[in-house]
């Protein structure tokens, strides 16, 4: 069986500033790859009372960040993809931001506030909540434990990463987070392959008007 779990290792570069303004893909997926969210049918995605519940907190994000601006984003069987923006300057700025990393784990838990790992730790935490209030129980160690990120590095990148989240249904067949699937569609692999083609092109996508430099 494959492992669900296998996003558990660290590998978070501390030197990072994850509060800088730059366009993030995660994933969030449930424990154990148990599909609550709902299911697919006919290639569409059909919400579950608690699938409901993950993508309207996902919607709520700007509200509680008004730093994050949203893109394009799914609330699968069992896990989340979404593209969040970073805007303008961190709400605090400690130290310079490093060179842009590769991919990366990141905990939730302990994060600097406006950073990345805090606005998936909030909407983990506002996700449970909120499905525990509706059935009390329901939302108990609902999250696997870490999330997978990458930063996106252009624009190529950006719109590799908005149709592979647009077409996620589609594929939910050959999807590795499916417990029922050939699992030959595996989101490392799409990763890998997408930080090759960005690494051609040393600029960055941003959310302001100019390109970082990595």
């Amino acid at each position: 069986m494959r492992d669900g779990n296998r996003f558990r290792q660290h590998l978070r570069l501390p030197e990072f500033d994850y509060r800088a303004s730059y366009a993030y893909f995660v994933t969030i997926c449930v424990r154990d790859r148990l599909c609550v969210f709902g299911n697919v049918a006919n290639d569409q995605m059909v919400l579950s009372r608690r699938g409901i519940v993950a993508r309207a907190c996902w919607l709520d994000i700007p509200r509680h960040h008004a730093h994050v601006t949203l893109d394009r984003f799914i609330v699968m069987p069992n896990h989340v993809h979404g593209l969040l923006l970073f805007e303008g300057d961190p709400p605090v700025v400690a130290t310079p931001a490093s060179p842009l990393p590769s991919t990366k784990l990141s905990r939730a838990t302990g994060a600097t506030s406006g950073s990345l790992g805090a606005v998936i730790g909030s909407y983990k935490s506002a996700v449970t909540r909120t499905i525990n209030r509706l059935r009390p129980g329901a939302g108990a160690k609902l999250w696997q434990h870490n999330y997978y990120e990458h930063v996106v590095r252009n624009d190529f990148g950006l719109d590799r990463v908005r149709e592979y989240v647009q077409m996620n249904p589609e594929r939910w067949a050959r999807d590795a987070e499916n417990p029922d699937g050939d699992g030959t569609d595996q989101l490392e692999a799409f990763v890998r392959s997408l930080e090759a083609r960005e690494r051609g092109d040393a600029g960055v996508a941003t959310t302001g008007e100019g390109k970082r430099r990595a």
